[in-house]
């Protein structure tokens, strides 16, 4: 980095605070020596660090393991640095390698575009779009000449690619890589070239391409990047990383109820975790309230209940939260029906099938899904639960259906 410089009292101090509210849930930092050198660099001249989070719009929807890292551009962007949002809409027609076992579909340029747009609007219930910066790589990745991506990869050897666990599983088992996944990291770290990047942020499973970013930053004679990992959430299961594939996760885009109903499924053991990676609860609040559980003065069941009311307000508002509590309450806790179950009017045949019945009031996507739901037990008519597969449901007045805890409908006739 540059000349030296000599901070005064208050910058130092200054310094001192940022590091360590920048610290607040970081695996690790690479190098954390550079780390402080560019936070002292950035108080002593005034000048923003560039901060840059990639993303590959590989799925239209954000959930709650989506928002650690935005939480942490969060804290930079309070203390004035500068978020750079990087769209991989030229990387996402590869897709990210990391932890898969065989080669990504290549997404169409619509499915890039519609995904994109998605992430941005819903990142913007927690960062203030005003003050970031959005870049797509495609507008350096696409001119590039085929002398240019030679060059690139002249920068990294195939040995190093495979040490990347990902890549070394499907080679030892014989599972085929395809040569242009070796180009994710490379253009990924080809992003931080052209974006002058300071730091990168990105979970513990993305250290590779983070890393390849001050690689290749260095061989095109640029200020290394400094990379910086957060933990990865573990999904509803407690086990798996939150997915929506596994169904194991809480959108942020989920109604109130949902993301209420979905949050008293957490695990107690995963609970402060949540606190402290998707909320902004101040850390000293965090500390008291895990106190508070191990000693047994604060209930799990009432430390969840005000996990999932800080996930309702975040994302829809603090009238949203308070209701969702009360609907809760009187489903659940006090199992009674609530109050404002949605009704429609039924202008189809009667009786139906139950089966029919359900995908019609699209309480589930399929008839094979109904057909599960009801073997389950998840599906209950007037508050009876549904014993017979086969049964023709003869509609009346007033008919109140229930899928799972969370689905309910009031059907009335023509």
């Amino acid at each position: 980095m540059d000349k030296e410089f000599t901070l005064t009292p208050e910058q130092e101090k200054e310094v001192e605070r940022q590091l360590a509210y920048l610290q607040r849930g970081v695996v690790e930092i690479v190098p954390e020596s550079e780390f402080r050198r560019k936070i002292e660099k950035s108080v002593f001249t005034g000048k923003p660090l560039k901060i840059k989070l990639g993303m590959d719009p590989s799925a239209p929807d954000v959930h709650i393991g989506h928002t650690v890292p935005l939480h942490k551009l969060r804290q930079f962007q309070e203390l004035g640095h500068e978020i750079q949002m990087l769209i991989g809409d030229f990387t996402g027609r590869i897709g990210d390698p990391t932890g898969k076992s065989e080669t990504r579909k290549q997404l169409t340029d619509d499915e890039v575009k519609k995904n994109a747009e998605t992430y941005v609007q819903q990142y913007g219930k927690i960062l203030d779009m005003e003050k970031v910066t959005i870049y797509y790589n495609s507008e350096w990745l696409k001119p590039l000449q085929f002398e240019d991506v030679v060059k690139l990869a002249a920068n990294m050897t195939v040995a190093r690619m495979l040490e990347r666990d990902d890549f070394e599983k499907r080679y030892k088992s014989g599972q085929p890589i395809s040569v242009h996944e070796f180009f994710y990291p490379l253009m990924q770290g080809y992003d931080s070239v052209a974006l002058d990047t300071d730091i990168e942020i990105g979970g513990t499973d993305q250290k590779f391409n983070l890393l390849m970013g001050r690689t290749l930053q260095e061989a095109y004679g640029k200020e290394k990047q400094v990379a910086m990992t957060l933990p990865l959430i573990e999904g509803l299961d407690g086990e798996r990383k939150m997915s929506k594939s596994l169904n194991n996760y809480i959108g942020i885009d989920e109604s109130p109820n949902e993301i209420f109903g979905k949050s008293m499924s957490i695990p107690d053991e995963l609970m402060v975790k949540y606190y402290k990676l998707a909320t902004d609860m101040p850390m000293d609040e965090i500390e008291k309230l895990e106190a508070g559980i191990k000693e047994g003065t604060i209930h799990p069941r009432d430390a969840k209940m005000n996990l999932g009311a800080k996930f309702v307000e975040m994302y829809h508002s603090k009238e949203a939260a308070e209701e969702a509590i009360t609907y809760f309450q009187t489903v659940f806790q006090k199992r009674s029906l609530p109050t404002d179950i949605p009704e429609v009017t039924w202008e189809g045949e009667s009786p139906i099938w139950i089966v029919d019945l359900l995908v019609e009031l699209k309480l589930q996507n399929s008839k094979g899904e109904a057909r599960r739901m009801i073997q389950n037990g998840g599906v209950k008519i007037n508050e009876e639960k549904v014993e017979d597969v086969q049964l023709q449901v003869e509609i009346e007045d007033g008919l109140i259906l229930q899928v799972g805890k969370r689905k309910f409908i009031k059907v009335n006739k023509k």
